[in-house]
């Protein structure tokens, strides 16, 4: 199992896509092992997915129907539907294959896997942490990755949001670690692995981020509430903010008395906002949610919405998702079908909190704390993706739809069992295998070839992304013997998942007006920024389209960017007699709204 999110190496346009794609890849070569544990196991039965199960691949395949409709009816590149496509269905074929190693009893080595890899994760990740903020001048960004956050870690993922969620992953995967040490022998190795604890802690705080400090806060509910744990794994969850506070206070002293600077401190005492514009932001969504209640603005359609609707107290940063989850469904698909996406995913987290619910007493006791564990995974990023939006990213995404798998493979053989014990079920499993021997070793083999087979496409499919976002990497860094650049954003808009950043680089260079609004076709639909809108309502100004133009230009004011300043200049004067003031300078004269930019 490779350690999640590591590489500190990134090539524009993407800071985050070598990381994404080795997620991908590396999940597809883990699911390969699985799919061929699976396809071995004699006494599987490998029953029908059970409800929440299937209530999480419906949800989506909802998802991706929508996704689907937005690219056929709403201009939406294929490139940007492709990619939504190809991470929700490694999602789902993910928890298929989570499901279906829980139930053939492979679920406690494959966890122990995946905790190890996040116990090596979230070490590597604080070390990285550390250097950014005590030696930020050994940041090379290759092997450890620059920030430009004096005094904050953000790790290799360059938010520290996405390291606080990382380390709150470790921590739970560590303490099931713990969990599954009851030997006396093991004593020492649980000791260390606690001390791994209050490390991640320390990293946490490094990251100052507000999501790290209430993951802490639901970590200490949990050990306070859940009976089930050992006595030493609770008092160290309880113990959890206190350690974080006692962290946060000797980072303060430290950088009260060396001049340093940390980056929590300094964020307390400069930040009046302490939503960072999410109160804004979820404001305007609302606002387009009241326009748009019943089919919504599209998938993937919000920034685009968002940026032409007029709104005139809108944050100054560009926005290309609301920081909710919940609110990101509404806006984009309507509130019918985000309702059923919602009671879908609502469901599979009730199954999978029921089969983490089951007594923990011997023999079954290692199996039911890692559907405690795995349900506190899929807690911990549920509650990020309401401040934000981790499963956006493939190194988040998978593993979730892998603990959540888990759990409802587990729901499956609980729903069976009748609370029958687990090894009662897999007794009963050999007995029922033995006397339908060819017809279930059949089954076996055959749902197994075909995990097998989705599962070597994924491994592929993230390789094979990788080549193809080599193209649009010349556009942005060029070698010493590249060819001319429109030569190269020529290749790049060959490029099946990336071509929307070929786009953006021939709307911002371009020329020629004509030139500038075929590239904005497929530009518009990723993040409309200062540039793209600049040149956007120049190319509409010059083609006589100056309604447009105009209401383009009102909108980049809205934003109070500095770096429209220089579009905006030439309002400052009054124009000569007799000559009309420029278009950026007039307020539109009709109502506009984003349809009318598709």
């Amino acid at each position: 199992m490779v350690p999640p999110a590591l590489l500190a190496t990134n090539v524009p346009p993407s800071a985050t896509f070598l990381n994404q794609a080795a997620a991908v890849s590396g999940w597809g070569v883990f699911c390969v092992v699985l799919a061929l544990r699976v396809m071995r196991a004699p006494s599987a039965l490998m029953p029908r997915a059970g409800g929440g199960l299937r209530a999480l691949l419906f949800a989506l395949a909802l998802l991706m129907a929508a996704c689907a409709m937005s690219w056929a009816l709403n201009g939406l590149p294929g490139s940007m539907a492709l990619s939504a496509i190809g991470l929700l269905a490694a999602a789902g074929l993910v928890a298929v294959v989570g499901a279906a190693t829980m139930d053939s009893g492979g679920g406690v080595a494959a966890f122990r896997a995946l905790c190890i890899a996040f116990a090596v994760a979230g070490v590597l990740s604080v070390a990285v942490g550390m250097v950014q903020v005590f030696a930020p001048g050994w940041a090379d960004g290759y092997w450890i990755a620059s920030t430009a956050l004096e005094g904050r870690a953000s790790g290799n993922l360059r938010q520290p949001n996405h390291l606080s969620s990382l380390l709150l992953w470790s921590l739970v995967g560590v303490l099931w670690l713990c969990e599954s040490l009851d030997d006396r022998r093991w004593r020492l190795a649980r000791a260390g692995l606690f001390a791994l604890m209050v490390g991640f802690i320390f990293g946490l705080v490094l990251s100052a981020s507000r999501t790290g400090m209430l993951g802490v806060l639901v970590l200490a509910v949990w050990g306070a509430l859940d009976r089930t744990l050992s006595r030493r794994s609770r008092l160290m969850l309880c113990a959890s903010p206190l350690i974080y506070a006692l962290c946060w206070g000797g980072l303060t002293t430290w950088a009260d008395l060396t001049g340093h600077v940390f980056g929590g401190a300094a964020r307390l005492r400069s930040e009046t906002d302490i939503s960072s514009s999410r109160f804004s932001i979820w404001s305007d969504t609302l606002g387009l949610i009241a326009q748009h209640p019943w089919f919504g603005v599209g998938w993937g359609e919000f920034n685009l919405a968002w940026s032409l609707t007029p709104f005139p107290h809108r944050p100054g940063a560009f926005f290309d998702h609301t920081h909710n989850l919940l609110l990101q469904w509404v806006v984009e698909l309507g509130l019918p079908l985000a309702m059923l996406v919602t009671a879908l995913m609502s469901w599979a987290m009730w199954r999978a909190w029921c089969a983490s619910r089951q007594r923990t007493a011997a023999p079954d006791r290692e199996r039911a704390l890692l559907l405690r564990a795995a349900w506190m995974m899929v807690l911990l990023v549920a509650w990020h993706s309401l401040l934000e939006y981790p499963l956006w990213y493939a190194y988040f995404l998978l593993p979730a739809a892998f603990a959540f798998g888990l759990c409802l493979g587990e729901g499956r053989r609980g729903s069976a069992a009748s609370g029958v014990s687990g090894h009662a079920v897999a007794a009963s499993a050999a007995r029922v295998a033995t006397r339908h021997a060819p017809p279930v070793r059949q089954g076996l083999v055959a749902r197994g070839a075909a995990l097998l087979a989705a599962s070597l496409l994924m491994m592929t499919g993230g390789l094979a992304s990788v080549i193809d976002y080599l193209p649009v990497v010349a556009i942005f860094e060029p070698p010493d013997d590249a060819p001319p650049l429109a030569d190269r954003v020529a290749a790049g808009r060959r490029s099946w998942l990336f071509s929307h950043h070929a786009e953006y680089a021939a709307a911002t260079t371009s020329q020629s007006p004509a030139e500038v609004l075929r590239a904005m076709d497929g530009a518009k639909h990723f993040l409309l920024d200062t540039r793209l809108m600049t040149a956007w309502a120049s190319a509409l100004a010059e083609v006589g389209d100056v309604e447009r133009a105009r209401h383009v230009a009102a909108r980049l004011r809205e934003f109070r960017n500095a770096a429209s300043k220089g579009f905006f200049a030439t309002c400052e004067s009054e124009p000569e007699p007799g000559l009309e003031p420029p278009f950026q300078c007039v307020a539109p004269s009709r109502a506009l709204d984003y349809r009318d930019f598709r």
